[in-house]
């Protein structure tokens, strides 16, 4: 069982929607991690959202442009992003799991993204395994992008993978470090509590 799994349940995808509507009417924006990733590959690029969750950046990418796919775990969170946007091709499978072939799709994806601290959510002990999946999903020269937090004020479960732990996972994987940044607006990472890693297989 994922750690996300242990922490929501089975409803948490009309909630977590919710939260982040909230945000949005409050004036927020919330879609920095989509702005981030367009920053990084061009318009018209495939992306896969790794833990695309309600899809929220799966969707705005897809208004920008871009060629996506959402996969996820949580059946109650792909039903809220089936629901926003029933065009889009979303699928309900564990990331330790993931393979394109045996869900129909092609693989050679120029940017996959993992947002909303997926790794940290992860079965701990499956992360090496989730990294090599996505790294082999990606074309040559394709990044993987990261953001999740590392201390208690940035997570919502005990802090347990560090970005020393996570960047072993990459290398393992035959992905470099690119860059890592602090937040999702590319601010200079200080080594504080959150970080955003790019990684390039």
């Amino acid at each position: 069982m994922s750690r996300w799994t242990d922490l929501a349940g089975k409803a948490s995808g009309e909630d977590y929607a919710a939260r982040f509507a909230a945000l949005a009417r409050s004036g927020k924006n919330v879609h920095g991690e989509a702005r981030f990733c367009a920053a990084l590959v061009p318009v018209g690029a495939r992306v896969l959202d790794a833990g695309c969750g309600t899809g929220r950046v799966m969707i705005r990418l897809a208004e920008l442009g871009y060629d996506c796919v959402g996969v996820d775990l949580d059946a109650s969170m792909l039903a809220v992003a089936r629901e926003q946007s029933p065009g889009l091709p979303w699928f309900q499978v564990d990331l330790a799991e993931f393979e394109p072939a045996q869900l129909g799709i092609a693989g050679g994806f120029d940017l996959v993204v993992a947002a909303g601290n997926i790794f940290p959510l992860l079965a701990p002990g499956t992360e090496t395994t989730v990294v090599e999946h996505l790294s082999a999903a990606l074309r040559p020269g394709g990044l993987l992008v990261a953001g999740f937090g590392l201390d208690e004020a940035h997570l919502p479960v005990p802090p347990h993978l560090t970005l020393s732990d996570y960047d072993d996972c990459c290398a393992a994987a035959d992905l470099t470090l690119v860059d890592r940044f602090a937040t999702w607006d590319a601010d200079p990472y200080d080594g504080g509590g959150y970080a955003v890693s790019v990684h390039r297989r």
